[in-house]
């Protein structure tokens, strides 16, 4: 079928941003497993552009490998599954943003390449451009170039699919301006910025269409051990929050503004 793609999105889940999250030595977060998950807002950016994607071109698939413990899997996904359609392909291991990206990189891509019946030339590798959670930058990439994918965009923000097959694509470049590339079609990794597109509302009967699915992958999620390849912290701290006030009467707007300007360019 021309113009058909088969998407695999990769994520992770991170701590609810709302919460107040505290590094304790490890290093870790405190409580972790205690606060409550949601899926990368990055890569969840990135499901949402696959899933319009493959709406519109008929005879497309999104797969969403994640990888974090299968508990808080569970309970992430149950949300997720109401947005759009997909089909899971779990892992079962660390979460959090003190891991290596390699090893993340390496697991990501056994996980994709075992993926019956996959089509590496009709292969869209998504993800975020930037993670809350494994944010080295580098996973992604690296995942994509252990799968012989050499074709990346990265801080993309928009794909277009133009009639002959080749992928139209718009990456954030310096100084707020965009870089429009042209890539001739599949395989091709992407890593998303914020995209185009709202979240999608809650579905239920996607909801349940979909855990027909996430549920049997659950529980045959793979076990995974992250190696740390050397990788160590020194320390982890929350950042030190500065506020210097001053109390000024009459002052006049414009000279307000020149404060203001002197400020920000230190």
């Amino acid at each position: 079928m021309p113009n058909s793609f088969q998407i695999v999105v990769c994520s992770s889940l991170v701590p609810d941003p709302l919460q107040t999250l505290e590094p304790v030595a490890g290093p870790a977060l405190k409580n972790e497993m205690m606060l409550p998950a949601v899926l990368d807002p990055w890569a969840a950016c990135s499901l949402y552009e696959a899933a319009a994607l493959a709406a519109a071109h008929p005879g497309s698939k999104v797969y969403l490998v994640a990888m974090a413990p299968k508990a808080k899997l569970q309970q992430v996904m149950m949300t997720v599954a109401q947005k759009v359609p997909f089909e899971l392909v779990a892992l079962d291991g660390p979460l959090g943003g003190f891991t290596d990206a390699q090893s993340t990189a390496a697991a990501l891509a056994e996980a994709i390449a075992a993926i019956p019946a996959l089509d590496r030339s009709k292969l869209l590798l998504f993800g975020g451009w930037e993670s809350a959670s494994r944010g080295a930058g580098v996973t992604l990439q690296t995942a994509g170039e252990l799968l012989g994918i050499t074709e990346q965009f990265q801080g993309v923000d928009q794909l277009t699919v133009r009639d002959d097959g080749q992928l139209e694509v718009l990456e954030r470049v310096e100084g707020g301006r965009h870089q429009v590339s042209l890539c001739q079609g599949a395989p091709a990794v992407f890593g998303w910025a914020t995209g185009n597109l709202a979240e999608p509302r809650n579905s239920p009967q996607m909801g349940m269409a979909n855990m027909r699915g996430i549920t049997p992958a659950l529980m045959k999620a793979k076990p995974v051990k992250l190696d740390a390849n050397g990788l160590s912290y020194v320390s982890a701290a929350v950042p030190k929050q500065t506020r210097e006030t001053r109390l000024v009467r009459d002052m006049p707007a414009e000279e307000i503004a020149r404060e203001i300007v002197a400020w920000m360019a230190e």
